[in-house]
């Protein structure tokens, strides 16, 4: 495919991805916008998602192979090789409707003052069963600059952005799991942001992901990933502590734990079937008997629904008046 017939880079890193990134790279082939190329950054996997990916003939596909060094390094590998004005974010669990391409690209051309653009998205549980519509936390670019620095703007894997806004060295590798946050406070002043109100792709809550329940962290993950917002400066010393916690945490009870409990809020706060949110709940309740927090939201599931919604918007109203006081929620994951 010719350069300057690529007007959209879309970078999907992928680790162990073999369970879901066929689906993931089916809605890129089936976009209605085709002049991309879909650069795929295999990072260090063990199990046959290069496989996959080679079963694909589609010449718009370039794999990218690395040993593993996280997220961040594998992004930065796919923007160095990135031809395209406009990258595209996507993660290899996910899946793109047919029109997200196209409406952000046409939303970009036609507001040369935006540098970045994301939009709403549907959530779906690991085996793809629909949750809830995620609403942004604000869509203009107004609303968006006037957000605690605490509150993620966007879903990662449903940006578009122009890759001349990039700071000299990429994603900041010390920000472990917040990457993403990181950049768009330091791109901040480049040019304008924005979120379409349509749902343009679906999001896989993953007990295999990076990212979970923030309420699962400990003090100190708390600690430095907001103190490294708020300064916008992470030390390579503080990077170390952040991945010597995730790999502390890297455990089957853990995850799988914190996506029950993050199932359950879902159920009762956004998408209302306290049944369910009793299920998941009581699913993180036997894999960790001593996270108190889960015994809350199993008491809180059995109140009526109007003292649910009350609780609800003054827990978000908390969260945002006092971004890292305590480490209440973390919209970033919870995705309010």
């Amino acid at each position: 495919m010719r350069n300057d017939a690529i007007k959209i880079s879309v970078l999907m890193p992928a680790y162990n991805a073999s369970s879901y990134i066929g689906r993931a790279i089916e809605s890129v082939l089936n976009q209605t916008f085709p002049d991309f190329e879909l650069l795929i950054i295999d990072d260090g996997s063990t199990d046959n998602t290069a496989d996959i990916v080679g079963s694909f003939t589609d010449e718009r596909i370039v794999l990218i192979r690395q040993k593993n060094q996280g997220i961040a390094m594998a992004l930065n590998a796919g923007l160095r090789a990135a031809r395209a004005e406009y990258i595209a974010r996507f993660d290899a669990d996910d899946v793109c409707y047919p029109n997200r391409l196209d409406m952000q690209y046409a939303f970009m051309v036609s507001h040369p003052d935006h540098v970045v653009v994301g939009s709403d998205v549907d959530y779906v549980d690991v085996d793809g069963h629909f949750i809830f519509a995620h609403q942004a936390p604000a869509y203009t670019n107004r609303q968006i600059k006037n957000l605690p620095y605490s509150v993620c703007p966007f879903i990662h894997s449903s940006v578009l952005f122009r890759k001349s806004i990039i700071p000299d060295g990429g994603y900041n590798r010390h920000a472990h799991t917040f990457e993403d946050h990181f950049l768009w406070l330091q791109v901040m002043n480049q040019g304008k942001f924005h979120n379409l109100s349509q749902s343009l792709m679906q999001v896989r809550l993953n007990p295999q992901s990076l990212t979970i329940d923030e309420k699962w962290r400990t003090r100190q993950f708390i600690s430095v990933k907001y103190g490294a917002l708020e300064k916008l400066s992470i030390a390579s010393y503080e990077g170390e502590i952040l991945l010597a916690i995730l790999k502390k945490q890297d455990n089957k009870k853990i995850k799988t734990g914190s996506y029950h409990a993050l199932l359950a809020k879902k159920w009762l706060w956004n998408n209302y079937e306290p049944s369910r949110a009793r299920q998941n709940i009581k699913k993180a309740i036997l894999l960790n008997p001593f996270h108190l927090d889960n015994y809350l939201v199993l008491g809180v599931s059995f109140l009526p629904r109007h003292m649910i919604s009350k609780i609800y918007t003054t827990l978000k109203t908390t969260y945002r008046a006092e971004p890292a006081g305590g480490g209440l929620m973390n919209e970033e994951q919870l995705q309010y």
